[in-house]
């Protein structure tokens, strides 16, 4: 009986750096050069995001082709972008833009912008050069403008909130254990202007706590379902916020 042959994986071609760079090349005819800088920038990110974090998602033939490539020393040294093609790219974007963008990356609202705006353009194109279906494409797309509305408004709602904890002024270590929530990721369960209704699952169970006072602002910026991270206390009977350290747009 003759042997089985198992059929290993081999890298991409293109992968998703030369792709990269033929995106990066046709925007370069097109565009002026602060804009092709921003969409440098971004693709550096991105590309930063899917090297640290993309290789989570592989299949085990996948992942032996990375383990080799990746722990091999010298020339033959490989990062996940020099592996594997523009198929990986999309279905990382929503990890790109709503964890790696805010949790990972210091950010202004501008860059974040431009993150959303960068990843719509390459979905797109993507499609149109067959790397990626059109569904694909619209799938990363959506997100791409998901991204660049909200994710400048989660950056100045987080602002907006640590500037009122510092108002506030509260520490933490003087509130009794029943007033106090410690630091952890609470949901947007309802808004109000001026109030939020935030709930967290411990337990297996559902907490809801509210409503918690915050700047009318922040209200205005904030959107049922995001995330935020923070602490609660009780302060003269009414829940507030008395530490932050981001917000996530979901």
């Amino acid at each position: 009986m003759a042997a089985k042959t198992v059929k290993l994986a081999q890298p991409a071609d293109p992968t998703i750096d030369q792709v990269f760079e033929e995106f990066l090349a046709e925007q370069r005819e097109r565009l002026k050069p602060r804009a092709v800088s921003r969409y440098e920038d971004v693709l550096d990110l991105l590309r930063h995001h899917l090297n640290g974090y993309a290789y989570e998602s592989l299949s085990n033939v996948e992942s032996a082709l990375f383990d080799r490539h990746y722990n091999a020393k010298g020339d033959d040294h490989r990062e996940f972008c020099q592996l594997f093609g523009p198929d990986k790219i999309v279905g990382s974007l929503g990890s790109f833009l709503g964890y790696f963008m805010i949790r990972k990356v210091m950010a202004g609202q501008d860059l974040k912008r431009a993150a959303g705006t960068v990843a719509k353009k390459l979905s797109k194109w993507l499609a149109t050069k067959g790397y990626v279906s059109d569904e694909e494409a619209q799938a990363g797309a959506d997100e791409g403008t998901e991204a660049a509305r909200d994710l400048p408004k989660a950056e100045r709602a987080a602002q907006v909130l640590f500037d009122a904890v510092e108002d506030l002024a509260v520490d933490p270590n003087v509130l009794a254990d029943e007033d106090y929530l410690e630091f952890d990721h609470f949901t947007i369960s309802k808004i109000e202007p001026g109030k939020l209704w935030l709930e967290i699952f411990e337990s297996g169970e559902r907490h809801l706590y509210g409503p918690v006072r915050v700047p009318n602002l922040a209200t205005k910026l904030l959107r049922r379902g995001w995330d935020i991270s923070c602490s609660l206390g009780r302060v003269r009977g009414k829940w507030r916020i008395v530490e932050v350290a981001n917000v996530y747009a979901k």
